[in-house]
């Protein structure tokens, strides 16, 4: 399952449904369980329809009755403030550090015992 079909398309998975919801909503919105009932039965589906490698099922769900959610989750938050110019955004993403982040200090110490007791073959970045 996934919310960001450009990049599931472009990394070729065996199959994968796809739901236009916001990022981390993948299942549904948070507290309705009977659509993310259905919406997981839907995707589980692909499975027998699907046929040919790299499928994509678009599961035919809306967040709500316009695309106007999207305004706020795929455009950065702060204004450049300048009224005499046309209006600009400063980046207010999260910065990418080559270091691993973690929640809190436990979920670091859990990781990396993970990682030492049972490797990682797909973590190139981690030492």
């Amino acid at each position: 399952m996934t919310s960001a079909l450009s990049i599931t398309r472009s990394v070729n998975p065996p199959r994968a449904a796809f739901l236009d919801y916001p990022l981390g909503h993948t299942a549904g919105p948070a507290f309705d369980r009977a659509l993310q009932r259905q919406i997981l039965l839907d995707a589980l589906a692909g499975f027998e329809t699907i046929r040919a490698p790299g499928g994509v099922i678009e599961l035919g769900y809306a967040w709500s009755q316009d695309d106007a959610w999207k305004d706020s989750v795929m455009r950065p938050r702060a204004s450049s403030g300048k009224a005499d110019q046309q209006e600009t955004f400063e980046d207010d993403r999260t910065p990418r550090l080559n270091a691993p982040q973690y929640q809190t200090e436990e979920d670091q110490r859990l990781a990396e015992a993970a990682l030492a007791r049972d490797g990682c073959p797909t973590c190139i970045f981690l030492d």
